[in-house]
């Protein structure tokens, strides 16, 4: 199906792709507003992967079989696949993880347990996921460096001047998320690699509520490292993606392991393989890399201009609708361009909890806690928030049906 005919994106096209948004619990059809968790998986990427387990299920790099051959070529063209989606130089810039988690670990353990030291500084935010606080807080104890946080003013962005005194000639490498998953902010990174860069520093960005939801260029953005996820962009979940600039990846020492990574294995030493294989040891991801292939194919079909401006328009527009409930408190900017496609809030006089367990009456899927993000909502003066967020297949109606879901707790909790 063919989504780039017209200007808008035709949502009730593209709903006929996921069978599970058809869905009914006690009568009622399943509104999945839990997409910055995991996005739901359309009918194409389901079709490659069943595919390829019909007809090309094999190990990939350890035969010369026909059939070895078709898996290694899908697993291969998948990495230059995601390369020129990001518009990265090639395969041997992107790396295939599980997850973005996976993908910050690599990062910290292949270059931050060798290259930092109690002179260095990390450099971080104080919206940061705790794949990437807790991994830099670890790394940071076993070396003996310091971290340092970015502050987060009142609107819920970055205080970009304290980003300018902080980032200094101590600061070995700046972490920062692209879009954060409970503000919704979208963050300058471009602004804070080049800060980086200013001081010899390096720069990794975790992009796993970006490159769903909008054009992603590393090169324009300029990032020494960016991750993303699979399941968050309507691929498979088991795969994540760490791209690397390609001088810097082959400076790395592998920290994961084993067979598929070497080039030659001695019983005194071993020495790794070509990029980007010496980061993946063992049996990886095929049918995985396959799926995110077809995801990456079916989001550029509808086009990621578009997308970013659906979802741009559905976060305004939840923002809107709660900000006019005086019992409401929304965290983050503003809807508009600042603002990535989702809304957390909280009810007054309603935990977070009870709220989200009052939504799945309502079959609304959201999510309910501290997303990730503790130190963030210490910071918020609250222990959990409630998160609506959006994708492509989601409708102002849906967004509705939320705030009027609302009646209900305030009801049960009067």
């Amino acid at each position: 199906m063919s989504h780039q005919q017209a200007d808008a994106i035709d949502v009730a096209a593209i709903r006929e792709e996921f069978p599970i948004l058809q869905r009914e619990f006690d009568g009622q059809q399943v509104v999945y507003l839990d997409n910055a968790a995991t996005t739901q998986t359309p009918d194409p990427v389901v079709d490659a992967m069943s595919d390829y387990y019909r007809e090309s299920n094999a190990n990939v790099h350890r035969g010369i079989h026909h059939l070895s051959q078709e898996a290694s070529e899908a697993y291969e063209v998948a990495h230059d696949r995601v390369a020129e989606f990001i518009n990265a130089d090639g395969r041997e810039e992107v790396v295939f993880t599980k997850n973005t988690t996976e993908s910050e670990n690599l990062l910290a353990y292949s270059w931050g347990l060798n290259e930092l030291g109690p002179e260095d500084t990390v450099v971080l935010t104080e919206m940061e996921h705790h794949a990437s606080l807790v991994t830099w807080q670890q790394i940071a104890k076993r070396t003996g460096a310091s971290v340092e946080y970015i502050r987060v003013d009142e609107t819920g962005r970055l205080d970009m001047d304290h980003a300018v005194d902080l980032i200094d000639d101590d600061t070995a490498i700046v972490s920062a998320v692209h879009v954060s998953n409970t503000l919704g902010t979208v963050n300058p990174v471009s602004e804070l690699t080049n800060l980086a860069h200013e001081h010899d520093a390096l720069s990794f960005i975790d992009g796993a509520q970006a490159v769903p939801n909008r054009p992603v260029d590393v090169k324009e953005i300029d990032a020494d490292f960016y991750a993303f996820s699979g399941h968050k962009m309507a691929g498979p979940t088991g795969i994540g993606v760490l791209y690397g600039k390609q001088d810097l990846l082959e400076d790395l020492n592998p920290y994961l392991y084993g067979g598929g990574m070497i080039r030659k294995v001695t019983f005194e030493d071993s020495t790794w393989g070509e990029l980007p294989w010496k980061f993946e040891p063992g049996t990886p991801p095929i049918a995985e890399a396959v799926g995110l292939h077809a995801a990456v194919d079916w989001l550029e079909e509808i086009g990621m201009d578009r997308i970013e401006t659906h979802e741009e328009e559905l976060a305004a527009y939840a923002y809107d609708r709660l900000e006019a409930e005086e019992d409401v408190e929304i965290y983050g900017p503003e809807g508009g361009p600042d603002r990535g496609g989702l809304v957390s809030f909280n009810l007054e006089g309603v935990h977070a909890h009870d709220l989200t367990s009052i939504m799945n009456d309502h079959t609304i899927a959201v999510r309910a806690g501290d997303h990730c993000t503790q130190p963030l909502h210490d910071k918020l003066g609250v222990p959990a928030s409630t998160r609506a967020s959006f994708y492509v297949y989601n409708t102002r109606e849906e967004i509705d049906k939320l705030v009027a879901a609302l009646d209900d707790a305030r009801q049960l909790f009067a």
